[in-house]
């Protein structure tokens, strides 16, 4: 059977034009909002009074949200639109940042990260929205420019906060946030598309979604709070026997239910779950390699007899590169999708990211040594970033895309939750014995985070010879609703 006739070229290049920059601009201020606080948690805890444990509440409260409202509303997405599910996201984040804005109360501060988590969304929903939209030659690009743009908001990020922070108070940060949002619904209301496509099949599994959200939640806030509450610790160990209890259940009964929220049989599809794997190890390297070069960038050199004594401003400027990495990743990443499919891409963003951490263990002495690994690093994820989502979107139908990105974007949160609390246990657990009230890790417990992230990327960049490729045809078979990423053509159905 041929192909039906496409658009014309005019309005193929007017749809692109208008929808892909609103989706994109969108995830750059989730991604933006998400890290931009990671730099100055120390500097937040003096201003608002708590303890330095009782700051890291900011990140985890916020991942924990993204991780927990993600899948909902990728599922939601496919079941009633995406358009309405991502405003509702970016929604999230802008009451978020408003009221992060409006208070000087830690407690209230912690509310409004966990609104900001909502932005976690955009990412399954403008995928989708790409393979809705877009013309089929233009999603591989479309795809792989809003995944890569995760890293590049990351990167910059870490930069605005240094830079406003030289300028203005922490609140800066939110208000930066506000408008990103504000700019981000403002582009996808008026230039976005209400879509055709929802599962009109399915329907509501609300016990899927409060079992889904106790496992997370039990998960996150014993890994996120391991380092502080110690690891052997009741409360630690019940919440790792109550995210075990409650994710069996929660599987259980996705099997059982008419209409799960997850379709199990679609998640142990070798393409999703080893990609799902991909991207925890991706999550783990890229966010505890974050923390990790930061701390050792603003490391004071005349105790420590290392790292740069540098400022946030300056520490996030050594992380830019990570940013500009990711932007040349997109159209790269998109390029080696269309012609060898994605698992070039993939393998590659993991010896990437190997390559640049064991660079820094091995050399460490001079800022260039982390402007160079920092540029690698942020090429070989945004190379992953963009390879995730093709080998996802060529195993599962249309009707399915937004809640299988959206497991796919959890996954990375929690790889990036066991990645900092990993990376944290590693460098408080050999410390220098200093005459000031700092405890600074030991330069062996720096090389040693360094290669542990060199360990877990190439790992990551292993995952994918376990995935079959899915076998590209040049012609759509009647009724098949599978997106072929790797071609711009729909695939043949495999069991990959």
């Amino acid at each position: 059977m041929s192909e039906a006739p496409q658009p014309t070229t005019t309005t193929e290049k007017q749809s692109s034009a208008r929808v892909l920059p609103a989706l994109i601009l969108a995830m750059l201020s989730f991604s933006v909002v998400q890290t931009a606080v990671v730099p100055i948690l120390p500097s937040l805890a003096k201003e608002l009074s708590v303890s330095g444990s009782s700051i890291t509440w900011l990140m985890t409260a916020n991942l924990l949200s993204a991780a927990v409202l993600t899948p909902l509303l990728g599922r939601f997405g496919d079941l009633r639109g995406r358009k309405p599910m991502l405003l509702i996201s970016l929604a999230g984040l802008v009451a978020g940042s408003a009221l992060a804005v409006s208070t000087h109360s830690f407690t209230w501060l912690v509310v409004a990260r966990v609104l900001q988590g909502a932005g976690g969304g955009v990412l399954p929903l403008a995928i989708s929205i790409v393979r809705d939209e877009l013309p089929k030659q233009k999603v591989t690009g479309g795809v792989a420019a809003i995944s890569a743009s995760m890293g590049v908001g990351s990167g910059l990020g870490l930069v605005a906060t240094g830079l406003l922070l030289e300028h203005w108070s922490y609140k800066s940060i939110f208000w930066m946030g506000l408008a990103f949002g504000l700019l981000a619904i403002a582009l996808v209301a008026f230039r976005v598309p209400s879509d055709p496509v929802t599962d009109k099949e399915g329907g509501a599994d609300p016990l899927g979604a409060i079992t889904l959200a106790g496992w997370l939640s039990a998960l996150l806030v014993a890994v996120s709070q391991g380092n502080h509450w110690g690891w052997t610790s009741t409360k630690t160990l019940g919440l790792f026997a109550v995210a075990a209890v409650v994710a069996l259940i929660w599987g259980v009964i996705e099997v059982k239910v008419k209409h799960p929220l997850v379709d199990m049989k679609m998640m142990s599809r070798p393409a999703v779950a080893f990609t799902n794997l991909a991207g925890l190890l991706i999550g783990f390297g890229m966010y505890g390699s974050f923390m990790v070069i930061s701390n050792f960038a603003q490391t004071p050199e005349k105790f420590a007899h290392y790292g740069f004594t540098a400022t946030v401003l300056h520490a996030g400027v050594m992380l830019l590169p990570s940013a500009l990495g990711s932007m040349v990743a997109a159209p790269l990443g998109a390029m080696l999708i269309a012609r060898r499919g994605p698992r070039l891409p993939l393998v590659l963003g993991g010896v990437l990211g190997a390559v640049a951490m064991a660079y820094l263990a091995l050399r460490h002495s001079h800022e260039g040594d982390i402007y160079l690994s920092s540029a690698i690093f942020g090429l070989g994820i945004g190379l992953a970033f963009s390879a995730m989502p093709a080998y996802i979107n060529g195993a599962v139908p249309v009707e399915q895309s937004g809640i299988a990105n959206g497991m796919n974007a959890v996954l990375r949160t929690v790889g990036g939750a066991i990645g900092t609390a990993v990376m944290a246990a590693i460098l408080t657990g050999d410390t220098m014995k200093l005459p000031i009230p700092i405890a600074l890790p030991t330069l062996d417990a720096y090389k040693h985070a360094f290669w542990t992230a060199a360990v877990v990327c190439i790992v990551a960049g292993a995952v994918p010879f376990l995935i079959r490729t899915v076998r590209p045809t040049t012609a759509v078979a009647s009724g098949n609703t599978t997106a072929d990423l790797s071609s711009g053509r729909e695939p043949v159905k495999t069991d990959a």
